[in-house]
């Protein structure tokens, strides 16, 4: 059983870091946050810094990012700021919106930020203290590989933050990728020896065969560095966590969905897409094949296409005109193919986009995709809303994220606004057009909601589709489930409960 240190009354820690990005430091975060809730203990997840463009709003309205939404969700209790105080949205390859404590601070290049590290940590260790006195355990998660030579000396998410809260560190490690046990003795050897210290123990993960075929590897490992290895997760394929980046998307393959047997849509992946975790519920329907595109093909075979959210809204319209995809899709169509637009894929729908203040960039106008009679001001303050809505008399809901306003020039709404952050609300949102084939929209996650998506599959043509019994919070929640029960049953959680409690001890 974890519980607090007697002598401060702060929760406990926890810090799961990692050789690299995309070993699995998310995954496992939220597997602890399940399995430590179902022990009856009260668990929060932090990040002190997370960058992604994968992001969400907090019940206040405010925003951050979605993994640790998602292992707030795991952990059974209200996402807050406090678990994710610093977001970076990256908007080019030097340069992201800062969201600070839930609300945009500022638009600001690699060089500036850093800059303002120490002031930053700051703020990230009070919202960790404030977690400390409301749990008794926080899931700390680290941010790429913790042995960043270059970046140690402004590091504020990984082994200074694991330091400041004295928490002892469990380092992940990806098989799957190659080269695991130069990845855990390379990482130590770049660590000084009180980092070194810090660092108790070992996770491999996504191992794929005969388990035995690592034991040797293992008792290698622990002979070496004078550490556990705490377990070995298989790769596994029954389970379904919404990814934290979109490192899974990226670089998709050409797709041939008239060699499919079922009816394919098409989402194009976009330079600075985010919210990508809208088409989790899609990707997991049977009877339908969704694809991310990025090179240009012919979409005579989809059923419908997908412009998806973007963080660099006239940055990823131009791309669409330069790379040939806007006449591909005026194509389909003209040939009586059915688009939805969310969010920055709906602004790119309109006539125009105008950016006066440059909020994204340079300031100006960029020529829209013609495909909706809207037009789109990129202007602050941030959107970020909870959304309540109707469509067709069926209710959902959803959330918003974005910058600016869109003005219906014509043609109908789309969804009947109920509220916005549980207060009521009476407007609308979005837009229809062509025979209700073209769609858009601001609303992220309406495809969390069963009957919405059973709507949208009829409107394409796709109305046999079975959706979901539950999806949603429902559906994930039985996957954080089975993720607790598969960890616990390949990794050493009663080690790893005791390194916890002897950390208290030692620091009473």
């Amino acid at each position: 059983m974890v519980s607090k240190n007697k002598n401060t009354n702060q929760a406990a820690c926890l810090a799961i870091l990692g050789t690299g990005s995309d070993v699995g430091k998310s995954i496992i975060a939220t597997a602890l946050c399940r399995y430590f809730v179902r022990e009856g203990i009260r668990v929060a997840p932090f990040k002190a810094q997370n960058m992604s463009n994968n992001s969400g709003v907090t019940p206040e309205g405010l925003e951050m990012g979605r993994a640790q939404i998602v292992q707030a969700e795991a952990a059974k209790v209200p996402p807050h700021v406090d678990m994710n105080p610093i977001l970076l949205k990256p908007t080019s390859e030097i340069g992201s919106q800062v969201v600070l404590l839930g609300n945009v601070s500022e638009n600001s290049s690699a060089v500036d930020y850093h800059r303002k590290k120490e002031t930053l940590f700051e703020t990230a260790a009070e919202a960790l203290k404030r977690l400390q006195l409301s749990y008794d355990l926080i899931i700390m998660e680290g941010a790429g590989s913790c042995a960043e030579v270059n970046l140690m000396d402004s590091d504020i998410v990984n082994l200074r933050m694991a330091e400041y809260a004295q928490a002892p560190v469990i380092l992940v490690a990806d098989i799957h990728r190659g080269g695991v046990f130069a990845q855990i003795i390379g990482t130590l050897g770049c660590l000084s020896a009180t980092q070194q210290d810090l660092v108790k123990g070992f996770i491999i993960n996504r191992f794929r065969g005969d388990i035995q075929l690592i034991e040797d590897g293992v008792k290698w490992i622990e002979e070496h560095t004078g550490k556990r290895v705490f377990g070995v997760l298989p790769w596994y394929d029954h389970i379904h966590i919404e990814p934290e980046d979109s490192v899974v998307i990226e670089k998709p393959k050409r797709a041939f969905p008239a060699s499919s047997k079922l009816p394919s849509i098409a989402v194009i992946r976009l330079p600075h897409i985010s919210n990508f975790n809208d088409f989790d519920p899609l990707l997991l329907l049977d009877g339908i094949k969704l694809f991310f595109l990025e090179k240009v093909q012919d979409l005579s075979n989809f059923r419908a296409v997908i412009l998806p959210g973007s963080k660099n809204t006239r940055y990823d319209l131009n791309w669409l005109h330069s790379t040939g995809w806007t006449q591909n899709l005026k194509s389909f169509v003209e040939r009586g193919g059915h688009v939805l637009g969310i969010c920055g894929g709906y602004q790119m729908m309109g006539g125009t986009v105008h950016d006066p203040d440059g909020l994204e960039g340079h300031s100006g106008s960029t020529r829209g995709l013609d495909l909706l009679p809207v037009e789109t001001v990129l202007k602050a303050p941030k959107t970020t809303t909870l959304t309540e809505f109707l469509w067709q008399g069926v209710h959902g809901s959803g959330y918003e994220i974005h910058m600016g306003q869109t003005q219906r020039k014509s043609g109908e709404s789309l969804f009947q606004i109920i509220s916005r952050n549980r207060i009521a609300a009476s407007d609308d949102d979005g837009c229809v057009a062509k025979e209700a084939r073209i769609i858009g929209t601001y609303i992220h996650g309406i495809f969390d909601n069963p009957d919405i998506t059973a709507l949208w599959l009829t409107s394409i043509g796709l109305g046999h589709i079975k959706t979901a019994d539950f999806e949603g919070l429902d559906a994930r929640d039985k996957e954080y489930d089975l993720l607790a029960q598969y960890f616990e049953a390949h990794i050493d959680i009663k080690s790893i409960t005791e390194i916890i409690n002897l950390n208290i001890l030692n620091n009473a």
